[in-house]
């Protein structure tokens, strides 16, 4: 908001009040392709596999917390040494096709986690593939199972 007082700044090749017109479908392209780029950044920067280690990691404990909320429910697991560590099950619709459900486990229970941990090793963060209650697997991710 400007000033009564003070002068308006005059810039002739920019008006607030006309439309933005593209003079090229390549222009439109562009200016399309940016906006669709920023906008999925934050969701590639999350999902997918490129923030993990390419080894698997086998994670046994004790489940703190459940929580099956978007975009990737979710374990706190106690590790023997007291180390909780953050797990990311499968999208919603995975992890229910794995079989696992809120009614599952609940706090309290052994867990052994088959995944792969962040390859920023200061983190206690880690993807799971595989979590295994009571002796049933419950799997995330059946075809990474047998690589690394």
């Amino acid at each position: 908001m400007s000033h009564p007082s003070l002068p308006r700044p005059s810039l002739p090749h920019l008006s607030l009040r006309r439309p933005l017109r593209l003079r090229s479908p390549a222009s439109l392209a562009a200016v399309l392709t940016i906006t669709l780029g920023v906008a999925a950044a934050p969701a590639f920067a999350h999902h997918g596999w490129s923030w993990a280690d390419g080894d698997k990691m086998t994670l046994t404990g004790t489940i703190r917390s459940i929580s099956m909320a978007p975009p990737h429910p979710t374990l706190h697991v106690a590790a023997q040494d007291g180390t909780v560590w953050r797990v990311d099950l499968g999208n919603p619709r995975q992890t229910e096709a794995s079989g696992f459900t809120a009614d599952t486990a609940k706090p309290g229970d052994a867990v052994t986690v088959l995944g792969n941990r962040s390859r920023d090793h200061a983190q206690t963060h880690m993807k799971a593939v595989r979590i295994t209650i009571a002796g049933k697997n419950y799997d995330m991710y059946p075809e990474r199972i047998g690589d690394g």
